[in-house]
């Protein structure tokens, strides 16, 4: 699949939850988010822009584990790019197996999400901590061949939520980084 993900400082999530309901979006959810990133050992991710992480969501008592790989980002608007991810069951497992065969824990991000359905958009608001406010539009493709139009019509969206600048393309991890 090709995710197509476009990313924004906000000022602050009081004001952008009031113009995603005046724009028609519903919220579907809230969930705490943990996500280990790991580092190749035959590979540095962070300068061929790739992503390995496990991922835990808590959502009142539910919980869900997933392992995910983000290929490099395929423009320089976005942060457009194939995307891989499966269930798992046990994080602290997998963490230790991605160990022992070379890779390395690079950093844990933590966020507080909450995700708004409009039209075929998923939106969310992000509370990580260690940064300032941020909100993610994104669309999934399993045909990436139209994935223009739909980065310019999340563009759109943006610009009908009053953003028109602060658009960000590096990761929440990479973000961190340079604190």
């Amino acid at each position: 699949m090709i995710e197509v993900e476009v990313k924004a400082k906000i000022d602050n999530f009081e004001d952008m939850r009031k113009k995603l309901n005046d724009l028609g979006a519903i919220k579907t959810k809230e969930e705490f988010q943990e996500d280990i990133y790991f580092n190749s050992p035959i590979v540095d991710f962070a300068k061929t822009d790739e992503a390995l992480r496990i991922r835990t969501t808590k959502q009142g008592d539910e919980k869900h584990i997933f392992i995910t790989y983000k290929g490099a980002k395929i423009d320089s608007e976005s942060k457009t790019r194939e995307e891989i991810e499966f269930g798992i069951e046990d994080s602290k497992k997998c963490a230790k197996t991605f160990e022992h065969i070379g890779f390395k824990k690079v950093r844990t991000v933590r966020k507080n999400r909450e995700y708004y359905a409009y039209k075929n958009f998923e939106i969310s608001l992000d509370d990580i901590e260690g940064l300032d406010p941020y909100m993610e539009i994104e669309i999934g493709l399993e045909d990436g061949n139209d994935y223009k139009e739909s980065q310019n019509s999340i563009f759109e969206v943006f610009k009908q939520l009053g953003i028109t600048d602060g658009f960000e393309r590096t990761s929440y991890l990479e973000l961190l980084e340079t604190l």
